[in-house]
């Protein structure tokens, strides 16, 4: 019987060269391009076309578990998928272990896992299935595979792979190497023995399982106490907190790749693309005769080579400009010389250190049960509008520093108040006092919206004490 070949999609990381469309809350692969799709949209895409059968893996974490099978829902309702959610990160090499004795135990052991970052553009999907199958080939053959794009230019952004002997489909890997200095990656991309690596592996999960044995047993060791905290045959597997941060921190490229014997490199022949900063992005599609490209409600004048997303509900010009890029939302505004894209991480920095919410969150927040959006955010109040979708109920909860004002806008709330239960309609209120227990519930087939109005001292959403949660955060 032919192997299984089961897509695997790391969804992780915080891509902090993308602020401010990229947060910690709404990471990277949920950003939306020019086309109206995200790039995890555009991944599970990719992963259904080559999945046999059609069963799709995602390691992402646990806040971004609801955001990840909407997203799948949406993209490739026909696909099955099961999702492994972790409550905090531990790079590439802990995730796919994970995922790898996920498979071996509810799939297959010999099933082909091809895992993927969630965040990659790659539009030749022709291209990716041919590369797959050769990948899927030596995998079968027990190597574990590497896909490398060929140089374009001497990038220091990237890893190298260079390449050895040939193989059927592809070649022997004779060592990775980290990111080089200019100089050493201008002679890498001169000799053509040289590949970026692009991030993506084929290999058996049985065999990367026997492998890590050899090369990180320490990793495995500790992967394995994690896997038996959790009963496998479920499609969304949340894994405890605090036998998770026991993990080593290290990618499978440190772990495995680098110490393997038995590995193999297979050109990409497809484009690639993996959107690391507003640069890269900013150079997607055709622009205007000056070079200019845009998105959303934007006026160009006198300006070259310049790249302006504006924000919903707003204008953004741009006059005089060269190579600049500029990125409105609805709380902050980007403006960076192209070329200085990449430092852009340390303003995510600088806001951390800082505690400013625009490093975590948008104005609108996505939750389980819908979203909610800050319209004013004052020292003596907080206002936000509800939206809470058909059949969801928020948390049973209360408050120590604040009382809540419910209004709503459309739809019909059933909401909660110490022992009373009441349904609001469009226009009519209530009060919910501090220290008051009170949940929001709708019981309908069509959305609800509401304007609360937080009056206290302190409108942090740590000041929410939960009894009761459908989502798991007690």
């Amino acid at each position: 019987m032919r192997a299984m070949l089961i897509p695997v999609i790391l969804s992780g990381g915080a891509g902090t060269r993308l602020w401010p469309i990229s947060r910690r809350a709404f990471p990277k692969p949920f950003m939306r391009l020019q086309d109206g799709e995200s790039l995890l949209a555009k991944t599970m895409q990719r992963a259904q076309a080559v999945a046999k059968p059609h069963l799709v893996y995602a390691v992402t974490h646990q806040d971004q578990g609801f955001l990840t099978q909407d997203c799948f829902q949406a993209s490739a309702p026909s696909a099955r998928t099961r999702l492994l959610l972790e409550p905090m990160g531990r790079n590439t090499a802990p995730a796919i272990a994970l995922a790898a004795l996920a498979i071996q135990a509810m799939e297959a052991p010999d099933a082909i896992m091809l895992v993927m970052p969630a965040d990659h553009l790659i539009d030749d999907l022709d291209g990716f299935k041919h590369a797959v199958d050769r990948a899927e080939r030596l995998a079968r053959d027990r190597y574990l595979v590497s896909f490398g794009v060929l140089p374009t230019r001497p990038e220091t952004g990237f890893g190298y792979i260079e390449a050895g002997a040939p193989l059927d489909g592809g070649a022997l890997i004779t060592q990775f190497v980290e990111k080089p200095d200019q100089a050493t990656a201008e002679q890498y991309v001169a000799s053509g023995k040289y590949f970026w690596n692009a991030g993506i592996f084929a290999f058996r999960a049985d065999e990367l399982l026997n492998v890590m044995q050899q090369t990180c047993p320490e990793v495995l060791a500790a992967v394995h106490k994690v896997a038996e905290t959790v009963q496998w045959g479920q499609d969304s597997i949340r894994f405890p907190a605090d036998a998770f941060a026991q993990l080593p921190d290290i990618s499978i490229d440190y772990a495995v790749m680098e110490r393997a014997h038995r590995r193999a490199v297979v050109p990409a022949s497809f484009d690639w693309n993996d959107i690391g900063n507003w640069k890269a992005l900013s150079e997607l599609g055709s622009g205007d005769a000056q070079g200019n490209r845009q998105q959303g409600h934007v006026v160009i004048v006198d300006s070259r080579n310049c790249f302006v997303q504006a924000g919903e509900n707003r204008t953004v010009a741009v006059v005089g400009l060269d190579d600049v890029v500029v990125v409105d939302t609805a709380d902050a505004v980007l403006v960076t010389h192209r070329d200085k894209a990449q430092q852009v991480k340390k303003v995510t920095e600088s806001l951390q250190s800082m505690r400013h919410e625009s490093a975590s969150v948008h104005r609108t927040v996505h939750r389980p049960w819908g979203s909610y959006t800050v319209l004013e955010d004052a020292v003596d109040c907080k206002v936000k509008r509800l939206v809470v979708n058909p059949g969801h109920i928020l948390s049973l909860q209360m408050h120590h520093r604040r009382s809540e004002h419910w209004t709503v806008v459309s739809g019909v709330a059933r909401v909660t108040v110490g022992e009373r239960t009441v349904d609001l309609k469009r226009n009519e209120s209530i009060e919910i006092p501090v220290e008051t227990r009170h949940r929001l519930e709708n019981a309908t087939s069509e959305p609800i919206a509401l304007i609360e109005v937080q009056c206290g001292d302190y409108f942090g959403e740590d000041d929410i004490v939960r009894f009761e949660d459908r989502y798991g955060r007690t």
